[in-house]
């Protein structure tokens, strides 16, 4: 247990042996300390001089030895502290560094990159990338081809789809292909008659395609292409297919 603690704060298993080697012993030459801990005396004072760094190790001479000695344990409440102030400097240079690399991911190539879901819950990450997506782009829009084949298997594991998209603030506009859906807040929908039920939902969104459709075993899979030529085509004909209706 003492020894998981410890590790969770970052030391490797021979820095965890060595300290807690310096606890038992009390004031200890470093060869006392590597038979303890049963590590080489290089390693071990090595790590010796890394716990001094971090305040839970201390030495002072005698008799033109040094000895080494454990600092109070709750000095690891300071090693904890620092490793959160760590944390919190990383976590404020990646927010910074993050649009670079999303410039760098979304040009990588130049080429398309398809991305394939199954199941309900593939089903649900592409409707919360559709509103992550939608958040940090200049217009929060997007639009979709809607089918009452598909619409059933959309929300089974996000029921609060919707409500999010409209706390967002995203706006979308439906082409129904079939009877069926209703408006329920920062959408508008139009309805185009078919047939036949329309087998696939289709999301056009900024930079994005994503097709859902239902297989043979009644199992969702969808496939979500990142490319932003074909997104602008597709909200394009969209578009134009919208005015006529």
């Amino acid at each position: 247990m003492v020894e998981n603690v410890l590790k969770q704060l970052g030391f490797s298993d021979k820095v965890v042996t060595v300290y807690l080697a310096c606890l038992r012993l009390g004031p200890s030459p470093v060869r006392r300390i590597a038979e303890a801990a049963q590590i080489n005396r290089g390693t071990t004072y090595d790590i010796l001089r890394e716990l001094i760094a971090q305040g839970l190790v201390s030495y002072y001479h005698q008799e033109k030895k040094q000895y080494f000695i454990a600092e109070d344990p709750g000095k690891l409440s300071d090693v904890v502290r620092h490793r959160e102030e760590e944390l919190a400097a990383t976590r404020t240079a990646l927010s910074d560094i993050v649009p670079q690399l999303r410039s760098m991911h979304d040009t990588a190539g130049g080429k398309p990159v398809a991305r394939f879901a199954e199941g309900h819950a593939g089903v649900k990450g592409i409707l919360a990338d559709v509103i992550a997506t939608c958040q940090a782009a200049d217009v929060k829009e997007y639009a979709v081809y809607s089918s009452a084949q598909i619409r059933e298997h959309l929300y089974k594991l996000y029921q609060n789809f919707t409500k999010d998209r409209i706390k967002a603030g995203i706006q979308v506009k439906v082409i129904a292909l079939g009877p069926g859906g209703e408006t329920r807040g920062l959408d508008e929908r139009k309805w185009l008659k078919t047939e036949q039920p329309a087998p696939t939902y289709q999301i056009i969104y900024p930079g994005k395609l994503a097709l859902i459709t239902v297989d043979s075993s009644g199992t969702p899979i969808g496939v979500t292409i990142e490319d932003e030529n074909l997104s602008q085509t597709q909200r394009i004909l969209f578009n134009a297919l919208w005015e006529k209706l």
